[in-house]
């Protein structure tokens, strides 16, 4: 992104805020202007003293414009940081609807914790460098200027001296400034990067827990959080040279105005009131340069957070469209039918397809169950149905027609998923329950909670479906998380449920009181499920066999048995019958 684009974009972020940026300017412009008067104020109390003239009304004035500042200048910074405050609301809103619209593949290809730094982080340097940034800046040039105006009408011989050295000072800066945004940049990269890597580790905690890996994963984030303070130690030292350049510049000139200015006192071309107001000037410069200073280091670093803001805006996102709500009335009538059509597809990741040509079709109603080795494709089905991904070649019909044509939320409204690893959020059992389906009734929720045989959980909980899960449901065991998975599919009423390992944690009990809910659930809905556990779907209407990527046989289990040597083995294994040496050596046979 070229830095013109990004000051497009920073402005973007400035513009809703215009009017009370404008207002905060002009408070903070008067507070400055009356700053700017205070040291003629005090040449006024000098002349007055020297003359020995009344010096009550020039004291009251320049305590008066001293105390005006001050009121002043607290408005106006009230009103600064209000605004900035709302610029990160906004953009942190902004970022949040994007990162939640974003398609399935984009968010498997990203570190989430490096999209979690960008909403937290690196909006907040948006804060200063969209509001009072831009506000210091014009307010520091505004100062600077009346500043010299009036130090010309002191002296023009000593402003001359003042602008030689504050010019040379600026050419220095100006070469120092564009390196801060880099370093910034590399240094919200590399928080980036941290934040990733201790969301790995925190989202696999227990797995660190037992492996003893604790010290080897702090490794790994000190090794990150290195990488971090080395970038942000850089921007340091880049601002901290700004600053020491400004800062000389002041006293450089003070110096040399003092040297020329007392040369000038004692030839009697100036007063001495006069030098004593262009040394006060030569020291009130200091705020405004400093301001500009400031102000072009936090507008690199505003400018480098616009920019991985922006990385996020320009991903591809689904399609927004009204949600249409779960129907609250039993559903009526028959499933939906699922075809597919020479469907290919591979993950952008492999080279290899995880779908290769593969065409079947189901009616609607009844339970087909899909079986075959891990990284058969079985997941992927599911995941094409729900459009996750598209494929590359083929079509995926749903319904009598090519899910690409179907509005998204009303597609994936009539689908119930319950995904292999059963993710639980944090929150309320009543909130995991309705969190497909927000106007659920609680009769509702209790037939769901019976038909998933949720009932023995639900006497343990001491708040019933109020009690707080915890995060990802860390508190409940395997095959409770599964069925709480299952309740919030069946409580969206779906026309079609996919099962995806949905019995791999459950009990004997559990899997039977499930198979049976299934066989109620076919017929008013297409069930496809997918597992290992072939007493799962032993009683399936139909089961398709997957093998890399193809399908490999279609029939029902006692036609399987006696003519596929995969399904035999899988059957054999799983159901701890004896199994054959090889299916692959039956297939030659």
């Amino acid at each position: 992104m070229t830095s013109e684009s990004a000051w497009r974009l920073l402005l973007d972020h400035v513009r809703p805020h215009r009017r009370t940026l404008v207002i905060a300017g002009v408070i903070t412009c008067a507070g400055g202007l009356a700053g700017l008067a205070q040291p003629l104020a005090a040449k006024w109390v000098i002349d007055a003293l020297s003359t020995r003239e009344p010096v009550l009304v020039p004291i009251a004035v320049l305590t008066g414009l001293v105390i005006g500042a001050a009121v002043i200048a607290t408005v106006g910074t009230y009103l600064l940081e209000r605004a900035a405050e709302s610029v990160v609301l906004v953009a942190r809103r902004g970022l949040i609807r994007r990162l939640l619209r974003l398609p399935v593949a984009e968010v498997d290809r990203l570190k989430p914790g490096d999209l979690l730094s960008r909403v937290t982080s690196d909006t907040t340097l948006l804060r200063t460098a969209a509001t009072s940034t831009i506000v210091d800046a014009a307010n520091g040039m505004l100062l600077i200027v009346g500043t010299i105006v009036l130090m010309a009408l002191l002296d023009p011989v000593l402003l001359g001296v003042t602008l030689g050295v504050i010019l040379a000072t600026i050419g220095l800066i100006g070469s120092v400034v564009p390196r801060i945004g880099r370093a910034t940049e590399h240094a919200q990269q590399a928080v980036g990067e941290m934040g990733a890597v201790l969301e790995r580790a925190l989202g696999a905690f227990r797995t660190v827990k037992a492996s003893g890996a604790e010290d080897r994963e702090t490794a790994v984030l000190d090794r990150a959080a290195d990488r971090a303070w080395q970038q942000g130690v850089s921007a340091a030292a880049w601002s901290s040279l700004v600053n020491v350049l400004s800062r000389l510049a002041v006293h450089v000139s003070f110096l040399a105005v003092l040297g020329v200015g007392g040369a000038r006192v004692a030839s009697g071309a100036l007063p001495l009131s006069s030098l004593i107001a262009f040394l006060l000037y030569v020291f009130y410069l200091l705020s405004p340069i400093a301001y500009l200073v400031n102000a072009a280091g936090d507008l690199q670093a505003g400018l480098a957070a616009v920019r991985r803001t922006r990385q996020v805006h320009v991903l591809p996102t689904e399609p927004v469209a009204p949600i249409p709500p779960a129907p609250t009335a039993p559903t009526t009538g028959t499933g939906l039918a699922v075809e597919f059509h020479g469907v290919s597809f591979r993950y952008p990741d492999r080279p290899e397809p995880v779908l290769d040509e593969i065409s079947f079709r189901l009616p609607p109603g009844g339970t087909t169950a899909l079986v075959g080795p891990s990284g058969a494709g079985k997941s992927t089905i599911f995941a094409l149905l729900e459009r996750f991904y598209e494929p590359l070649a083929g079509s995926v019909v749903v319904g009598d027609r090519d899910v690409r044509d179907w509005p998204l939320a009303e597609l994936r409204a009539t689908i119930g998923y319950v995904e292999q690893d059963a993710p639980v959020l944090a929150g309320t059992l009543r909130d995991n329950l309705r969190f497909a389906a927000p106007l659920a009734s609680d009769s509702d929720i209790q037939d769901v909670i019976a038909r998933a045989g949720l009932g023995d959980l639900l006497a343990r909980l001491p708040d019933g479906p109020d009690t707080m899960l915890g995060h990802r449901g860390v508190t409940l065991s395997g095959g409770q998380r599964q069925r709480i998975a299952i309740a919030r599919a069946l409580l969206r009423r779906p026309r079609l449920l996919l099962l995806d390992e949905a019995t791999s944690q459950l009990d004997a009990v559990n899997e039977h009181r499930l198979r049976r809910l299934v066989s109620e659930l076919a017929r008013t809905t297409t069930v496809l499920v997918a597992a290992h556990r072939l007493s799962t779907v032993t009683s399936a209407d139909r089961i398709l066999v997957l093998e890399a990527g193809r399908l490999r046989a279609d029939g029902t289990h006692a036609q399987l048995i006696s003519s596929d040597p995969l399904y035999r083995q899988l059957a054999a294994t799983q159901l701890h019958s004896t199994p054959p040496t090889s299916w692959s050596a039956e297939a030659r046979t």
